[in-house]
């Protein structure tokens, strides 16, 4: 009989603790991550980031609250183009270049697809954001 209730002791799942990440005050969207914002907490969140070094120089993707575990979603890297923002579309096919002024309808970091108004005819194209804030037109 004590076999018994050993085993079925031993099957039971037991929720583990780690020390994950969270955040000391309230980070708005749109805030870059440091490390004075963060703390450590012992917590059991799945998918929750574990390692602060990941989060500093992030860029919140939403209302990060005090206490609460940062998951992978709720950042990513900061945004160098805005809505709104005056870009330079830029289209190369060797030995052709064409460069033009456009509007941007979204907002993204370096290697996001967005689409930006060209200014010139008026239609909406799509690029990726280069490190420069150009916007690649292929």
């Amino acid at each position: 009989m004590r076999f018994l209730y050993l085993t079925l002791a031993l099957a039971m799942p037991v929720a583990a603790h780690a020390e994950m990440v969270v955040s000391n005050r309230t980070i708005r969207a749109k805030e870059i991550i440091s490390a004075t914002d963060l703390d450590m907490k012992a917590t059991n969140a799945s998918g929750a980031i574990t390692n602060p070094q990941d989060l500093i120089g992030q860029e919140a993707r939403v209302a990060l609250y005090p206490g609460r575990p940062i998951r992978g979603s709720d950042v990513g890297p900061p945004a160098i183009v805005d809505r709104n923002d005056l870009v330079l579309l830029v289209f190369n096919r060797r030995p052709l270049s064409i460069t033009a002024e456009g509007r941007a309808l979204g907002r993204g970091a370096v290697g996001d697809r967005i689409r930006v108004m060209n200014l010139s005819s008026r239609t909406t194209v799509t690029g990726h954001i280069r490190p420069d804030g150009q916007i690649e037109v292929n």
